[in-house]
């Protein structure tokens, strides 16, 4: 039965890998263009020329040479971390849940830290992309406000969605600050625990909903 199971397994974690490669392949190349060349004078299809896949294939990864450059992807909760927030778990602690979610949110983070870093210098150098990033940090905002919406119409809360999303956005960027800072020991997601400490420490304990 095992044999069974895992050959049954197998292809897809296979076929998951060999995605993430490509499309991988496709940032590493898109950005390495881009530094050389500048933004404009990089297409399609010289991103695709060099790592040899066709236009099409570039198209199933990103909708445009922008998103490549960026790394763009959908990045949020899973269906099953919202649902469990929403319903007022896992712990009916708002912070400790807010850590479960960004634990979730670390999870699905998969773009490599080295290639943020190019990103971000890639942002600095063309400022047209500035607008594309800002939207994708706008349209992760969005959907956690939504989140929160949902769960404090039936879970009441004294903060604010908006503020909410910001905790959330900061842990995300300080644990992965924190992961760098101590030599990038583990996973980010190993120092989100202190993370949420400090940030414990500073605002003390919840005030209960008026």
């Amino acid at each position: 039965m095992q044999n069974v199971v895992e050959s049954s397994v197998a292809p897809t974690g296979l076929r998951e890998r060999k995605k993430r490669e490509r499309r991988e392949a496709l940032i590493d190349a898109a950005q390495t263009l881009v530094l050389e060349r500048g933004l404009d004078e990089v297409t399609v299809e010289d991103i695709c020329t060099s790592i040899g896949v066709s236009t099409r294939t570039f198209f199933n990864y990103f909708s445009s040479k922008d998103d490549a450059v960026l790394g763009v992807e959908e990045f949020s909760p899973s269906p099953e971390a919202v649902a469990v927030f929403v319903a007022g778990g896992p712990t009916g602690d708002l912070l400790d849940d807010l850590q479960a979610l960004v634990t979730d949110l670390l999870a699905h983070q998969v773009m490599s830290l080295d290639r943020v870093h190019r990103a971000i210098e890639l942002v600095e150098r063309e400022h047209r992309l500035l607008a594309r990033h800002m939207w994708w940090v706008d349209n992760l905002r969005t959907g956690l406000i939504g989140v929160f919406d949902r769960r404090r119409a039936d879970h009441p809360f004294v903060p604010e969605p908006e503020l909410l999303a910001m905790v959330v956005m900061t842990l995300l960027r300080t644990t992965t600050l924190e992961w760098e800072r101590l030599g990038r020991a583990g996973e980010p997601v190993d120092h989100l625990g202190s993370v949420v400490s400090q940030l414990r420490a500073l605002v003390g304990p919840e005030p209960s909903p008026g």
